[in-house]
């Protein structure tokens, strides 16, 4: 019986369908089903197949937005019953996430953390023309794993090298760092000495997983 649930919960995440997503989580939680179970069995599959069709081509930008949309709306009925439980997700690590300082632009970096939570990432978005020091010092207060940085505009790239260089007199050269943008490539984060690239948000989900040994 849960397994049609768990189809249909996996479909309204493929379809985008942000109400239906939330009735049926709530239907999971009257229904007495392990909120986790929802999630892994359910939710994040629709989550995987939207990922998977973005990078074959065969999904594009707003399938993916709507779908993060849907799965955040589903994991917020789902999040008050799991701490009822005393259960939590599993983490898969701390990320601290901005559009770095002079850029304001918003929508990829946004579509970032929406689909890094998806996966099981806890997610510090910290939002647009945010300064290096902001980012280093979140990254301290949380224990972050990987700091996540887009720039959009060529002249604000730099920043992100600032970033790196920050966080290594910070004593935290531990931390991962990730970079995207419009401008921003993978020799670019070799150049600066990023640990990690990716063009769009299923690939920086990839990306971050494969950093911290989770893929």
């Amino acid at each position: 019986m849960n397994d049609n649930l768990y189809s249909a919960m996996a479909q309204s995440i493929i379809d985008g369908e942000i109400e239906q997503a939330a009735e049926l989580a709530n239907r999971a939680i009257e229904q007495g089903i392990e909120p986790l179970d929802a999630i892994n069995k359910g939710f994040i599959l629709g989550v995987n197949t939207v990922g998977e069709a973005f990078s074959c081509g065969d999904a594009f930008l707003p399938e993916l937005v709507m779908a993060g949309e849907a799965m955040k709306a589903a994991v917020e009925v789902l999040e008050p019953e799991l701490a009822r439980r005393g259960e939590k997700r599993e983490v898969l690590g701390v990320v601290v996430l901005g559009t770095i300082e002079g850029d304001i632009h918003d929508i990829g970096k946004t579509l970032v953390g929406t689909m890094m939570s998806a996966a099981g990432f806890e997610v510090y978005d910290l939002g647009v023309d945010v300064p290096v020091v902001t980012l280093v010092e979140k990254a301290r207060e949380v224990k972050a794993d990987i700091v996540a940085v887009s720039a959009l505009l060529t002249t604000t790239m730099v920043r992100q090298s600032n970033l790196v260089e920050a966080l290594e007199d910070a004593g935290l050269g531990n931390v991962k760092v990730m970079v995207g943008g419009a401008p921003v490539t993978r020799s670019w984060m070799e150049e600066i000495g990023a640990d990690g690239y990716s063009e769009d948000a299923i690939g920086a989900v990839s990306a971050a997983k494969e950093l911290l040994g989770k893929d």
